[in-house]
């Protein structure tokens, strides 16, 4: 694939990620692409970012290629943008974590020479999407709403008429998330009291800090710090995970990528703050629900190199072998041979070798 457009996404609070986006700009111009910026965080680093040596002129058309250079929360940006044109993105990692991205920045112009050149795989992500019972909305008095400690009790809110009957399958959001969409308390001394529906049955109804409903991608995230499971990326399922559940059962669920997942804020519940990709997209009132959807769009990561997801995981979670193993043997980091697959294992995936 030679990239006819890139679109640039950049953390413009770190100097570091200023610095690569200016190489991505001399790439660019050298190798005559159009660029622009479609993402770039905060005003007065949007104009550092811009500085340095000419581009080629702004693009008519839309990017074939997003570049992210952040950390993960950069590429979560840009995967979105990427995904509502069907672009690939490339993650060019500066940030602290750089579990989702791919290129180191030492490499960042090697990395770009072969996607230009057509060097390289695509990894396909689920996407999440949402419909809800009425239009989100955020209140213009959120930030008095998240105050630290208590406050005045305010009056119970009225509870709105969402019965599928009445309002169908909801109004559909023009949201897409790569990782989690999760709904949670907005106040500190009121917990969310949560319907879970599963295939538009309830499951459970939850006293919780939070409900999580992730994908493969975002079980490393929000979900695994609440203890949730770790899903590999070519596993297509959504995991929903509560956290701090005021019940006995306090476990994770693994749903099928056609299954429809809502939660439905309960009559008496405090309001609820639903977020996507750690986003605020809006608040819910008793009575509100929100569906999320596996979305018909994937993400489409670009992967220079064999993936190695356990090795990954080894890395960027700090993984120990247990002490009692070590003193019993060394486990060798790869264990599959070096052969074609035999007859009764053919339909297993192989990942390509470095």
């Amino acid at each position: 694939m030679a990239v006819n457009c890139i679109g640039l996404v950049v953390h413009g609070g770190k100097k570091s990620a200023i610095d690569a986006a200016e190489r991505v700009r001399r790439w660019a111009a050298n190798n005559e692409v159009p660029i622009s910026d479609v993402d770039v965080w905060g005003e007065d680093q949007a104009a550092a970012v811009q500085s340095g040596p000419p581009a080629v002129p702004a693009p008519t058309r839309v990017p074939d290629l997003i570049v992210t250079v952040g950390g993960d929360g950069t590429f979560l940006r840009g995967a979105r943008v990427a995904a509502a044109s069907n672009a690939v993105v490339l993650g060019v990692d500066v940030g602290r974590v750089g579990f989702l991205t791919t290129v180191e920045e030492p490499t960042l112009e090697a990395a770009l020479d072969a996607v230009h050149a057509g060097s390289f795989d695509i990894e396909e992500r689920l996407t999440l999407t949402m419909r809800s019972s009425r239009p989100m909305q955020i209140p213009e008095d959120l930030s008095v709403l998240l105050r630290y400690g208590r406050g005045p009790t305010p009056a119970p809110a009225q509870v709105r008429d969402s019965l599928p009957e009445h309002v169908g399958w909801g109004v559909p959001l023009d949201v897409t998330a790569i990782n989690d969409v999760v709904f949670e308390k907005l106040g500190r001394d009121r917990q969310a009291s949560l319907g879970l529906y599963v295939g538009g049955q309830l499951f459970a109804s939850y006293s919780v800090d939070a409900m999580i409903v992730a994908t493969s991608t975002g079980s490393t995230a929000y979900s695994f710090a609440a203890g949730g499971p770790i899903l590999f990326p070519r596993l297509a399922a959504i995991v929903v995970t509560p956290v701090a559940p005021h019940m006995v059962f306090d476990r994770s669920l693994l749903v099928a990528p056609d299954e429809a997942v809502a939660v439905r804020v309960l009559d008496h519940s405090g309001q609820v703050v639903v977020t996507v990709d750690g986003q605020t997209a809006g608040v819910l009132d008793p009575g509100d629900w929100v569906g999320v959807y596996v979305g018909l769009r994937r993400c489409r990561l670009v992967r220079l190199g064999p993936p190695d997801f356990p090795g990954r995981l080894r890395e960027r979670f700090g993984l120990v072998d247990a002490a009692a193993a070590l003193a019993d043997g060394q486990a060798p980091l790869s264990l599959l041979p070096d052969l074609p697959l035999p007859e009764d294992l053919c339909h297993l995936y192989v990942p390509p070798r470095p």
